[in-house]
């Protein structure tokens, strides 16, 4: 369900005002404005007006900031009590122009909306309900506000509107393609997870999202795996926000792949690698570098380069956990994953202190900052031997790699051979050039093939079907 935030303090004298250009639209007889909308999932053609720029609120459920809000907790708190008041519409202006992966920033992308907005003026109306809400167009107000324009273009719903309409609308403009500010990763990933929440299917979500269930799925499994990263982090007043990952997406994603995979193989590892790979993420690690966290990443190459106090692991692992009302117990961590997660946690609760050195003393913070180089430097060096056995690895299993994708391919021929015969499309002449040319190629195969000093079950069949047909 959506949240309710009530009516704003002017909302009656802003209705006020949108009942009267509206009636001034309708009867001025001059070529009308309109945008159309999704409304309660049909198109909605709705009138745009021009409204005092200083009348209309910025959205408080904006999902566009969602993330955000928790960059000042004394502010957020302000504008969870009173949204309306001045406080809480400043903490949203202020989020608005902010750059999503670290608000303590000005947003590069809002300056240059607001050198679009001043060389070219308002291209699109914002959208607002008629107590003067702005349910699509906040950044843009922010950024007409800034530079002194006194009103703004919006089209106006229904008077029927709600909050669960409000939301609705919201999502449906900032997803189409032609957007010009799209929601921040996080953000995406907070929407999505709401709509989860409020009962929809996850098929129709993903459709609305224009993305396949599997990517809808696998985002929710990611910010499952962000929420926990932000539980672990806490260190007394210190803690990392989901907004800390921001910039994560393509590694995060690449680990939810990695991870789903080691589970269908070895599901007693998938929780090792996960780690091993969480660690680097966190250590802010490149993806080529995040790639080689493999399972035997610590135990193999980092080990021996960390320090007394980054080798810290629980006393004992965890214990199976039962699992309330239905007596079924889970195993808890092997001796491996308790030890790797101890390390990602020491690695989390520093990453909070340096990014929040105001909460703690400057004794924890340079302590922080020295754990943090000591972590940083040990895994430069483990990435060192790990990245050329990796590459030796790539080079030992391309030739097996490059045969599997030719077995999958001839077993797909087979397929299109069957089905082409059974419509009689099957084109003869083609396909004996094509088996002439895989006779070459297995020829050259078998020459290299015999160079092997022992000859396995494979190699001694390729040869064996060479000499009989060289016979």
């Amino acid at each position: 369900m959506s949240k309710d935030f009530g009516r704003p303090p002017r909302a009656v004298e802003n209705q006020e005002l949108v009942e009267k250009r509206l009636k001034e639209v309708s009867t001025d007889g001059g070529l009308q404005e309109t945008l159309t909308v999704e409304w309660r999932t049909k198109p909605l053609v709705v009138q745009v007006i021009d409204m005092p720029i200083e009348q209309v609120y910025f959205n408080p459920s904006t999902h566009r900031i969602r993330a955000q809000r928790t960059f000042d907790p004394a502010r957020d708190l302000l504008l969870t009590a009173n949204p309306w008041g001045a406080e809480g519409q400043d903490y949203l202006d202020y989020l608005l122009k902010a750059l999503p992966s670290n608000p303590a920033k000005r947003d590069g992308d809002f300056d240059e909306l607001m050198g679009s907005l001043k060389e070219y003026r308002q291209n699109e109306p914002g959208l607002i309900t008629r107590d003067g809400i702005l349910v699509n167009g906040n950044t843009r107000v922010a950024a007409l506000r800034e530079l002194g324009v006194l009103s703004v273009r919006v089209g106006v719903l229904p008077e029927s509107c709600t909050w669960t309409d409000i939301n609705a609308v919201e999502l449906s403009l900032q997803l189409r393609h032609d957007t010009r500010r799209p929601y921040s990763y996080i953000n995406r990933l907070l929407t999505i997870e709401e709509q989860v929440t409020s009962g929809r299917p996850i098929a129709e979500i993903a459709k609305e999202f224009r993305i396949r269930t599997e990517t809808a799925e696998q985002d929710r499994w990611v910010l499952a795996t962000l929420n926990d990263l932000v539980n672990r982090s806490k260190n007394g007043p210190a803690g990392l926000k989901l907004m800390d990952f921001e910039d994560q997406q393509e590694k995060l994603r690449e680990l939810h792949r990695a991870f789903a995979k080691a589970s269908r193989q070895n599901p007693a590892q998938a929780d090792l690698l996960k780690e091993n790979k969480l660690a680097l993420i966190v250590l802010d690690f490149s993806k080529t570098d995040v790639r080689l966290a493999d399972v035997d990443f610590r135990a193999r190459y980092l080990q021996r380069h960390l320090s007394e106090e980054l080798q810290k692991v629980p006393a004992q692992p965890q214990e199976a956990r039962v699992i309330p009302g239905l007596g079924r117990a889970v195993r808890g961590d092997s001796p491996q994953v308790a030890e790797a997660k101890e390390f990602t946690n020491l690695l989390l609760r520093a990453k909070a202190v340096e990014r929040a050195p105001e909460t703690v003393t400057p004794e924890e913070s340079d302590q922080a900052a020295a754990l943090w180089k000591q972590a940083r430097d040990a895994v430069e060096e483990a990435l060192v031997p790990a990245g050329k056995d990796a590459r030796v690895r790539k080079r030992k299993q391309a030739a097996p790699d490059r045969l599997h994708d030719a077995v999958q391919s001839i077993d797909q021929c087979v397929t299109d051979m069957t089905l082409a015969r059974a419509s009689r499309n099957l084109d003869e002449e083609t396909l004996d050039e094509a088996l002439l040319s895989l006779k070459s190629s297995l020829l050259k195969l078998a020459r290299e093939a015999a160079r092997i000093e022992e000859h396995g079950e494979g190699v001694a069949w390729l040869l064996a079907a060479v000499r009989q047909e060289q016979a």
